[in-house]
């Protein structure tokens, strides 16, 4: 496992316990998202970097009962969390790595991606490990919760030229990855980035 698991895993297990109470107010947010992805009833989604599941249960109520929604994560504790909340009933649990996920090639019909991208390591190579998953047509949706600057001010940090969500980087990085970027929102009360799996 590399320094950049070992640091995602120590940052995520010291805060999983709280992690709902400290953004106790996202949930209407997940649910805008995951309704602009156009899912359908049966499609097979992967919430990945799922944390605590708040994206599983909108994403069961958009694939329905014959749909498969599975949430990985590389943090134990999150997953125990997402368990105690009842969130294991919407959609399997999967204690994984998304930069290698166990996953079939082609088996899913989207992902979707909360705050994942700043954690990836190598983003261009683990976006095409999401894309290997994702059948051509298929859906990638890259979200959070609150916008890029907003954010930035949360994290007492600046922007700069180099963030990776900025349009301008996300666009050309996707195209690297086997992903074509349909849209792009950065507002105040959320960031959502769509993007379709390239033939």
């Amino acid at each position: 496992m590399s320094d950049d698991h070992t640091h995602v895993q120590e940052f995520f297990s010291a805060r999983a316990a709280c992690w709902d109470s400290r953004f106790p107010d996202d949930g209407p947010a997940y649910a805008a998202a995951v309704s602009e992805m156009g899912l359908g009833a049966g499609d097979r989604v992967l919430d990945a970097g799922c944390g605590t599941g708040r994206a599983l249960p909108p994403l069961r109520a958009a694939v329905g009962p014959s749909g498969t929604v599975i949430g990985a994560d590389l943090t134990s504790a999150m997953l125990e969390v997402a368990s105690q909340a009842g969130r294991g009933m919407e959609g399997a649990l999967l204690l994984a790595d998304v930069t290698a996920l166990p996953l079939r090639t082609k088996s899913l019909d989207a992902v979707f991606a909360a705050g994942l991208i700043a954690h990836l390591p190598e983003p261009s190579e683990n976006l095409r490990e999401l894309a290997r998953v994702v059948r051509p047509g298929g859906t990638l949706a890259l979200f959070h919760p609150i916008g890029r600057a907003a954010l930035a001010a949360r994290q007492g940090r600046r922007l700069t030229p180099e963030d990776l969500r900025a349009e301008p980087n996300l666009g050309p990085l996707l195209a690297r990855s086997g992903w074509r970027m349909t849209s792009y929102a950065d507002e105040p009360g959320h960031f959502l980035a769509l993007a379709v799996r390239e033939p």
